[in-house]
């Protein structure tokens, strides 16, 4: 089975209910989402609301995959940048599927998801997103036509004395 995307679903107590059990369940499985489990709803529900602001306010656009049986399954944000001499890409933020659904292809198929709507969006000609070192997932955004373009050794403190590097990644749309 595939996952089912939309982009821009409408905002309801469901949808933002969901993304909110997907966020922290892929968090507790050990996701690279801004968290380190364990984590509750409620240490989530603050970053939520910050991203349903910036959809709100037209800076960000959610983009959602559901499964077979309609439940959310995957979810990532692409945020415009609103930096004037940057408004030509955009960063990918947030990106997540949910641990049942890991090892099926469906982050290959969210990415590409992604891709799409970038590429639908005027101006638009690359993506950037940066992820925690120390998970392979450089290696897994590399296989999807992301590159390495850059590296901030142990930026992000996972834990103390756990430190891991920033890793920015650029997919040119070209």
């Amino acid at each position: 089975m595939s996952l089912t995307f939309t982009l821009d679903p409408a905002v309801t107590a469901e949808l933002r209910d969901g993304i909110l059990d997907l966020w922290t369940d892929v968090s507790n499985a050990g996701g690279s989402v801004g968290f380190v489990p364990p984590v509750t709803t409620e240490a989530v529900r603050p970053e939520l609301v910050k991203h349903l602001v910036a959809m709100a306010e037209g800076r960000t656009r959610l983009l959602v995959g559901h499964d077979e049986d309609g439940r959310i399954a995957a979810a990532a944000f692409l945020t415009h940048n609103t930096h004037r001499l940057m408004t030509h890409w955009l960063w990918l933020y947030t990106v997540m599927v949910h641990p049942r659904h890991q090892g099926k292809g469906y982050g290959r198929d969210l990415l590409a998801a992604a891709e799409g709507a970038a590429r639908g969006l005027d101006g638009i000609e690359a993506i950037r997103l940066t992820c925690r070192g120390g998970l392979g997932l450089e290696r897994f955004y590399g296989s999807c036509g992301y590159k390495e373009v850059g590296r901030v050794p142990g930026a992000i403190r996972v834990a103390p004395g756990d430190d891991r590097d920033d890793i920015i990644m650029l997919l040119p749309l070209g």
